[in-house]
Formats: structure tokens, sequence, C-alpha cells
């Protein structure tokens, strides 16, 4: 072994994809140091506890962790039930965390501020590959540096939501008030008292602004006077409706066609082509300015929950040679199978180092900061990342390249809103001879319009499926 081959390799973030990367590297007998800003493993999970996951356990556990839980009596949890994040945490990461080959690396508390090359700088050429990494991290007894061999950067984007502006930054006002939440807060639970009867304003077209908009909708069958605006940046509510029947993960599916019943039955208030401009208080309630399709809109309401997905943080990393798409903020490789511009269905094909290189050798993103700014992302896909990058660390090249990982279907990408799903990607295929690229486009041309959009998208391109939530 060189000497470099001696030192751990450092995780940064304790959630499923980062102990997940612990866990292979035991299994190839190399220590993993283990540095995790919160003050649990999970804390990010536990930041959503209270939301259901799409993704029943079977989907949740990584091979090489569960192997290390079965060899410490771990109590399986049923394969098929849907956990919340709570209990993926509380079930799984919590007794992952105990076992002892775990925790002899883990630091809780350590918020990693800075990683480097050891003696070099980032414009320093010579010899840079062989030279160890130095991992800076804070924690209660001040500022600590750590000598690693290299470095799997799986802090996830859960810190670094996107603001409501339209062009990506904080409207008017909006840092400065406390009635804007982010993420998926506990309306119908913790935090109930601060929107039952009140005015809300969800703003987001993903899943997670669906759980929002669904958890507000309880409250208003307690309290009537719960009012829901849900405002969407594009044209019209066809893309945030899910997989439907034909989703591969049941309960997202069942989610899109609950929001589906929802806006036709007038409990929610659609806003589209919503793009907010500034927004201050007035007699206690939140008073927006914004444009709806163009046109000005001035909106007054209690409270405000922006869901407009998160984006990754490489400040600490700016000492590292590093590469992101522009547009997506992933590694060049995988940006272009997972670029929302691109592609609406189907699934992201499985895969792993080749796709997560970066200039700085032993160095790797992996996990949903991979993705950079694309929206969703599931926890199996992290862990096939992590299994082929540990064993590109290990030196088992050929296993690092091998793929082993089956993703489920994601269903259709969009909807006619009038008509139910009933097959494969957009409603399944178009029924021969029809000139469609599918059912969806199939009736859509048939009650005389131009066709549902997918005909102009590439076949086949990927949609994630999301973690967590």
């Amino acid at each position: 072994m060189t000497s470099n081959e001696r030192l751990p390799v450092a995780v940064i973030g304790a959630g499923p994809v980062g102990l997940a990367a612990a866990a292979r590297l035991i299994e190839r007998g190399i220590e993993p140091l283990i540095l995790e800003r919160g003050t649990s493993v999970g804390a990010s999970l536990l930041e959503w506890g209270h939301v259901r996951v799409f993704s029943p356990w079977k989907y949740n556990i990584d091979d090489a962790a569960r192997k290390l839980l079965d060899a410490n009596g771990w109590a399986v949890p049923l394969p098929h039930h849907l956990p919340t994040g709570r209990e993926i945490v509380e079930d799984y990461l919590l007794p992952l965390s105990h076992v002892p080959a775990i925790a002899r690396g883990l630091r809780l508390g350590a918020s990693v501020t800075a990683v480097a090359r050891s003696g070099v700088d980032k414009v320093s050429s010579i010899g840079r590959d062989q030279r160890p990494f130095v991992v800076r991290y804070s924690n209660g007894d001040g500022e600590q540096d750590v000598v690693v061999r290299a470095v799997v950067d799986a802090s996830g984007t859960w810190g670094q939501p996107n603001p409501m502006g339209a062009n990506g930054l904080p409207v008017r006002g909006e840092r400065s008030s406390d009635r804007v939440s982010y993420g998926i807060p506990d309306v119908a639970g913790r935090r109930r008292a601060d929107f039952i009867g009140k005015r809300t304003l969800v703003v987001g077209s993903g899943h997670s602004a669906i759980n929002v908009a669904l958890a507000l909708m309880e409250l208003q069958e307690s309290d009537p006077r719960t009012e829901i605006f849900w405002a969407l940046r594009h044209h019209g509510v066809e893309r945030l409706l899910g997989g439907g029947l034909n989703d591969q993960l049941p309960e997202r599916g069942a989610l899109g066609l609950a929001a589906k019943r929802a806006i036709v039955d007038g409990h929610l208030k659609m806003l589209t082509s919503f793009a907010a401009q500034g927004l201050t208080i007035e007699d206690g309630r939140v008073s927006i300015e914004a444009q709806t399709g163009g046109k000005p809109l001035r909106l007054d309401v209690d409270q405000i929950v922006v869901v407009t997905g998160f984006r990754p943080d490489f400040t600490f990393l700016r000492e590292l040679r590093i590469e992101v798409n522009p547009a997506v903020e992933a590694p060049p490789a995988l940006a272009p199978l997972i670029d929302p511009n691109l592609h609406s269905c189907g699934t992201v094909p499985p895969h792993g180092v080749e796709e997560l290189f970066h200039p700085e050798k032993d160095f790797f993103i992996v996990g949903s900061k991979s993705y950079g700014r694309a929206p969703t992302f599931l926890m199996k896909t992290g862990y096939e990342q992590v299994r082929s990058v540990v064993a590109e660390i290990a030196g088992d090249h050929a296993s690092a390249r091998r793929v082993e990982l089956v993703l489920p279907e994601t269903g259709v990408c969009r909807v006619d809103v009038g008509s139910a799903p009933s097959g494969g990607c957009c409603g399944g295929p178009a029924p021969a001879p029809v000139d469609a690229c599918c059912a969806a486009d199939a009736v859509a041309k048939s009650a005389g319009k131009s066709g549902c959009g997918c005909g102009d998208l590439p076949t086949g391109g990927p949609e994630r499926v999301s973690e967590g939530f």
C-alpha cells in the first residue's frame, strides 16, 4: 500500500447516500471518515420527516448497508411499506450509524468548510494527483483539518432552496419575510396554526408542491376558510400531474391524480405563467406583486410556501478542480441525461463513475447534489453511484463500470387534464396506424390540436424520480 492508501476516505454527509458510501468503503476494507453537519444522521430527512415517500423500503436500502445491519441483528422493515422521512432515519439510518464500523468514523456536528489538495493550491499541477486531500471542518472545538486519500461529497442540496423569482433570484422582500417557507413544511402538523383558516400561496410545480397543496386541503376540510392558491411558472397544469396509474411508484401516481381532482373540484385556485416581482407586509398580510400570463396581479395572503427545487453548494470546493454543466450544474457527462430542458419522460439510465468524473482525481460528487439543479432524484440511483465510485477508489475499475441497477418506470410525462392515462410514457403507444408519438398525442390530434408535445422531445428521454418526496 502507498502512504495515501493507508488514509481514510472522507464522506461528506450522513444521509442515505453518504452512509451507503461508507458501507461500500467498509465492504472494500477502506476506512470511512463521515462528516455530518447536523446533530443526527439523516438531518435533512428529519426536516421533512412528516412526508411519506413514493418508493417502498425495497428501493430505499443499500445492499452493503443491509449486510452490515443484518450482521448486527437489524429488524428489517416490511419491503413494500412506504416510510416517512422520519421512519427512514429512525428505522434505517440510526441503526446503521450504530454499527461499530460506521460509528468509529462518524463525526456529527462537523460542518465542512473547505477541501483542498495537501500543500498546493488550485493552480498547481505538478504531482497534484499524488497528493492527499485536506478536508477542513468546524465543530464545537473549532476548526479541524483531516488528511484523506479521496473525497466523496454526498452533502445533498436541501440547505440550498431555489428562491421564488422566475429569474433564479429572490424577489424583492423575499429574504426578509418570516412568512415565506421553503421545502415541505409540516402544514397539517407542527405548523398547523400558521396555515389553518389562512390564505396560502404555494409556488412550484413538482411533487413536493403537490404534497404541500394536498396537506393544505386537509386543513381546508377542517376549516373552509383555508384558501389555497397554487402558482405555476409555466402555462397549464398538465406537467405537474405525475404518472397517474402508469407510475411504477404508485404513491407518486396517486398524488398526481389527487391533485387533478382538487383542481377540477375547485379546491385549489390555480395561477399559471406566474412571475412574482416583490412582496411587502401590509395590514398583517403578505402583499405580492406578480404577473400571470403577462398581466399584473396583486395578491394578499398570510403565508407563502416556495417549492421550486434546490441547487448545489460549491463554495467549500473552491480549491478543487471541478467541472459542471453551465445550465444544470451536474457533471458534464451526466447533465445531458437529466437536463429538464431536454427530457420529460422515462427514467434516467443507471450510471456511475464514468458520468461522475471531475478533473480532480479521486474527488466525486454523488447523490442529489450530483444532479445539480435537475429537479428530482431516487435514492437507489445514489446507491448505484456510490457502489461504482467506491469500486473506482478501490482500484476495481471493471466493477466500477458495470451497471448493477434496474430502475422503476416513471410513467407518463404529460397528461391531458381531461382524461386519465392508460399505459406507458404519455399514455402508452399510439394506436396503429395513427400518425402520433403516443396515446396522448393521438387523442390531442383527434381533437384538432397540434399534439401533446411529446413528439417535440427526444424519445426515451429520462425524468428523475424523487428522493424522499
